[in-house]
């Protein structure tokens, strides 16, 4: 059996979209679906993810990837994507004591890459090319701007071909790459030698470079995904875990002339997480936060917490490793940017109303109520629906 390694670079920096490889799409970060199409495909025999940032390190673990700790000398903006596969390669190959055959490029930055878009490119290259990457038909006209005014690349300005007059072009989808792993060592660029184009579904072409990508590709995934928008259910969680301030109280803080801090939360919060821990879901207050009516708060509403933490989505993730939980399971609610690591790891980030811009633009639902106002029932309301208003 031929040994084919996907590898999906995913950098931990971005200056377009800060955090762009862990942001949601639908259910998943953007690496996590990456990781879950080169899973899915039939004839890719490993999958990777490259990367120097541990936090997407941890992610792709609990979707089930290898990691290939990526050296900071190609971490940087201009590191190659080449540059990540030929390390990785090298480190699967050295781990392994193989020979790869085949190797697969998988650009977590396209949402909607499918099992079928590399299986294509995969069986293009076993079929006797040397390297193949997926594109979709384009029929547009394209124009270049110079010195003396626009002119049509692909057509003459002064004759309009009907599109079945014109030959087809294709449009690289920037998807998915796959090449025959001894040519690429040698020539180290992801085309060379006879390249097939493998087609793909124009409709899911979509790369995220930048804020507005990102929300077009969270409007199409339903669409695309095949699920239509919904709140979580009982169904979809295992367990809940809930920052603090802003989500449990509305950010305010009231101190005395002792300097004693209070804060202000909402009895219906308390109702919530009562019928959550009735119906036997795993509950978890995580805050960064070192502050005696965190612990208070906690003891009230008889949950556990862990306060004055640092590294929320580290402490999220070992809290979901002792307990045995998948975190693709855990619902994180959430209204500030140091929430939006534990938004990577989850499956169901929330952010409360009035939450942070960033925050909210992460999360995959959003609740009508602000933090302090009822926020965690509604949460509750979403999960348990009937069950909360009887019981």
């Amino acid at each position: 059996m031929p040994n084919v390694l996907a590898v999906i670079p995913a950098r931990g920096g971005s200056k377009g979209v800060p955090g762009k490889n862990l942001a949601p799409i639908a259910d998943a970060p953007l690496v996590v679906r990456a990781v879950r199409a080169a899973r899915a495909a039939r004839l890719v025999g490993q999958v990777v993810v490259s990367t120097d940032d541990p936090g997407i390190a941890a992610v792709a673990r609990a979707a089930g990837a290898g990691v290939v700790e990526r050296p900071a000398r190609i971490s940087g903006d201009t590191a190659t994507s080449e540059a990540a596969v030929l390390h990785a390669m090298d480190a699967v190959e050295q781990r392994e004591g193989t020979a790869l055959d085949v190797v697969l490029l998988v650009q977590c930055t396209s949402p909607f890459v499918t099992a079928d878009d590399l299986d294509g490119v995969a069986a293009a290259v076993l079929g006797g090319a040397d390297s193949a990457f997926t594109a979709a038909p384009f029929h547009g006209f394209v124009w270049r701007e110079g010195e003396s005014g626009g002119h049509g690349v692909n057509h003459d300005k002064a004759y309009r071909p009907r599109r079945q007059d014109r030959p087809q072009d294709w449009l690289e989808t920037g998807a998915a790459y796959a090449m025959r792993a001894p040519g690429f060592r040698t020539e180290r660029h992801r085309f060379f030698g006879r390249t097939t184009l493998v087609p793909a579904d124009p409709a899911r072409v979509l790369e995220i470079d930048d804020p507005h990508d990102l929300d077009r590709a969270r409007a199409l995934a339903p669409l695309l995904d095949g699920t239509a928008g919904r709140l979580p259910t009982r169904a979809d969680i295992d367990a809940v875990v809930i920052d603090f301030d802003g989500t449990q109280t509305d950010d305010r803080v009231l101190i005395d002339s002792e300097g004693r801090e209070l804060v202000a939360v909402h009895r219906g919060d308390g109702l919530g997480i009562a019928a959550l821990r009735r119906a036997g879901l795993q509950l978890l207050i995580l805050s960064t936060e070192q502050n005696p009516v965190v612990a208070a708060r906690a003891r009230k509403l008889r949950i556990p917490v862990l306060h004055g933490i640092d590294r929320k989505d580290l402490a999220l993730k070992q809290w979901c490793e002792e307990h045995g939980i998948n975190p693709q399971r855990v619902l994180y609610a959430g209204n500030d940017v140091n929430d939006l690591p534990c938004f990577g790891l989850v499956g169901w980030p929330v952010a409360v109303a009035g939450a942070h811009d960033v925050v909210t633009a992460a999360a995959r639902a959003v609740t009508t109520a602000p933090g302090g106002y009822g926020a965690i029932r509604e949460i509750a309301s979403w999960i348990l629906g009937k069950e909360l208003s009887t019981s």
